[in-house]
């Protein structure tokens, strides 16, 4: 502060508190890795949460979910009543991890230390790492295969694998541009891309369902309440179950002054707005463009919808949209790695993400029929520890008193993420692997991850329950 005289009172000139502060500006490298964020170091406002998650779920890929929820047999009631519960109902519990953030300061998997302990926290960081990874590595191959559908039907053969890990390569080098960058980068490039291809891609869906065939829409019969769950189940799995380990790494920065209202409910409306929108859009759509739900292409499948003059700028937007979600996957496989006690800087562990998403998806690219069924079907199967490790992590956030868990509490934790990983897994059915009791409704949908989010509940609450009846501290 410089003093100044004004008449006889000595009076100071307050220097006004920049929008940023050093260690977190856009266009620099964020200098934070797992380290809780100081009081002096936050900034920013609840609201910004609405750009990141907005941007991050206007990608047309959410069309696909649409198109599923059609295969179930549900009329267009049902599926707008499915779109809104599973997005908004599955992002809510988003928005509260994201208070986590904002009390403790620190990256998701970081904060899950103080449940699980240091070494119990290896798993669900090891499972986070590998979830993030795999659907960076499969977002860029959709990316990509969209771009290459603009290539000349005459490349063919060697050239055209060889043009196509050329694009892989701008795609994964784009996304990593703003991931090592870091969170206030982020934060700009989310409010922008969700400004402009938030509009256009608003625009794109109104104009493709101007292309649909509503007699048979509109004549659909009601379906089953099974199937309505498993819809349910089917679009909460591509909704908040699929961010749930990431909440906390766009919220830490905030002042503790945020409320928690605020947090929650800017990151429900920004995720589910858009997400329940492109869902009601892949519903229609689903009589008009057959094959869509099962497509490996979905981009090239809604193509034929588009009119010759659009379709660069529908890839173009196609494309951003799925950039928007490798850029926010790519930043937090990083902070995974770091919670694995990776001893690397910040900005390198984006590097070495990028490289294994690369690898990925160059075999992807190489061999798509031995290898990207397989693949995806394993990364889906991840939801079920990644939902058990949520609902233990939800449970300690609402039972537990203490800043620290104890050793016995953290034992009990693991024990109980384990135990729900393993009731889920059960249930769930894939191609890949199919529990023994994923049968009737569960083997239809994504049912299983919420029956091991709901075991892994059940187990801790009951420790924490108990030991707040034996001990005066709990």
């Amino acid at each position: 502060m410089s003093p100044r005289r004004d008449g006889p009172v000595l009076r100071y000139r307050v220097p006004a508190k920049a929008a940023y502060p050093s260690a977190d500006r856009p266009w620099v490298p964020e200098t934070y890795g797992i380290g809780a964020v100081d009081d002096g170091d936050r900034h920013g406002r609840a609201v910004d949460l609405l750009w990141v998650w907005l941007a991050a779920n206007i990608g047309i890929i959410g069309i696909v979910y649409g198109a599923v929820v059609a295969a179930l047999g549900l009329d267009l009631v049902q599926a707008l009543l499915v779109a809104l519960a599973g997005s908004a109902g599955s992002f809510v519990f988003v928005g509260v991890l994201g208070v986590a953030g904002v009390r403790g300061g620190q990256p998701m998997l970081a904060l899950s230390r103080r449940v699980f302990g240091r070494r119990g926290n290896f798993g669900p960081a090891l499972v986070s790492w590998v979830s993030l990874l795999g659907w960076e590595a499969i977002t860029a191959v959709v990316a990509l295969d969209a771009l290459v559908a603009l290539l000349p039907g005459s490349v063919r053969g060697e050239p055209r694998q060889v043009i196509a890990l050329g694009m892989l390569g701008v795609v994964v080098g784009l996304s990593v541009l703003a991931g090592r960058l870091g969170h206030a980068t982020i934060v700009v490039v989310q409010r922008l891309t969700a400004w402009v291809f938030g509009l256009a891609t608003l625009a794109l869906a109104g104009y493709l369902v101007t292309r649909v065939h509503w007699a048979s829409t509109l004549l659909a019969h009601p379906a089953s309440p099974g199937a309505v769950m498993a819809a349910v189940s089917v679009v909460a799995a591509s909704a908040g179950v699929s961010w749930v380990n990431v909440s906390a790494d766009y919220s830490r920065y905030l002042p503790r002054s945020e409320r928690a209202a605020g947090v929650v409910g800017w990151t429900t409306l920004g995720a589910s707005v858009p997400l329940a929108a492109l869902v009601v859009v892949g519903f229609v759509l689903s009589s008009t463009v057959k094959g869509l739900a099962s497509s490996s292409d979905p981009i090239q499948a809604l193509l034929v919808l588009v009119p010759g003059w659009a379709g660069v700028p529908y890839v173009i937007v196609a494309v951003v949209g799925l950039l928007a979600q490798m850029i926010m996957g790519l930043y937090s496989s990083g902070l995974s790695l770091l919670a694995l006690g990776v001893r690397v800087r910040r900005t390198r562990t984006v590097l070495v993400d990028a490289g294994v998403v690369l690898v990925i998806g160059g075999w992807m690219v190489v061999a798509p029929s031995m290898f990207l069924g397989s693949f995806v079907s394993f990364v889906e199967l991840l939801a079920c520890p990644i939902s058990a490790w949520a609902a233990v992590f939800l449970v300690d956030m609402a039972l537990r008193s203490r800043d620290r868990a104890g050793v016995g509490s953290m034992a009990v934790a693991v024990a109980s993420w384990f135990a729900g990983s393993a009731a889920g897994l059960a249930f769930t059915s894939s191609p890949l692997f199919s529990g023994p009791l994923a049968v009737g409704v569960f083997a239809h949908s994504s049912l299983g991850y919420f029956v091991g989010a709901t075991v892994a509940a059940v187990l801790f609450a009951s420790h924490l329950l108990d030991r707040r009846r034996t001990s005066p501290v709990y």
